[in-house]
């Protein structure tokens, strides 16, 4: 795994985000996700494997409907650092806008348990085909995440992020825009940029 992307996309000198490095495996399976209200709102997942957070951009936020199939586009490898990250990223800088942590905790690999279809997190990876239980303070219970054969032109590989039938199942809670708050500051995004904006410099 190489953050070199990372690296190469980001003047640490003018942007907050940690810079981070990629770090010995510790095989501790934590997940994020953003909120980033830049031009436009998007969700991003993080997955930590590897020792790195492998990303996937979510335009439409994450669903409870085991009926939805969520788009999830592939992003740059982050740090692990980035898990608790916060912050205004500055106009004219890879990414702006305001960052809040929408949901965080940690996750299971589902098909470790399955003596017909075992696999690592990282070769899940490479596969295609995850399937995590989530437990975050937010989103809860399974969730498949299915590589598609089809491929975008501009943005790559194509990813569906599939909420598993389980308890925690509900066709009826639109989780994303019923709970816009960062589960670490409490602020929306747009608070998040009101505060960072008006504080004394």
């Amino acid at each position: 795994m190489s953050l070199a992307t990372y690296h190469g996309v980001r003047d640490f000198a003018k942007s907050p985000e940690p810079e981070g490095e990629t770090v010995k495996d510790t095989h501790e399976h934590r997940f994020a996700i953003h909120k980033h209200g830049g031009t436009s709102q998007q969700y991003e997942l993080r997955l930590e494997i590897d020792g790195v957070l492998k990303t996937w951009v979510l335009p439409k936020g994450p669903s409870l409907d085991i009926q939805e199939r969520r788009l999830a586009l592939p992003l740059e490898d982050h740090p692990v650092e980035y898990l608790d990250f916060e912050g205004v990223i500055p106009e004219g800088q890879y990414g702006e806008g305001p960052v809040i942590v929408w949901d965080q905790g940690g996750y299971q690999n589902l098909r470790k348990d399955k003596e017909d279809d075992w696999s690592s997190m990282g070769a899940a990876y490479e596969d295609g085909k995850i399937e995590v239980e989530l437990k975050g303070q937010k989103l809860e219970g399974g969730f498949a995440l299915i590589r598609t054969e089809e491929e975008d032109a501009e943005q790559g590989e194509r990813w569906l992020m599939v909420k598993m039938d389980d308890e925690f199942a509900n066709p009826d809670e639109h989780v994303a825009s019923n709970q816009p708050r960062s589960v670490i500051s409490g602020y929306t995004t747009e608070e998040l940029l009101d505060e960072i904006e008006h504080s004394p410099a």
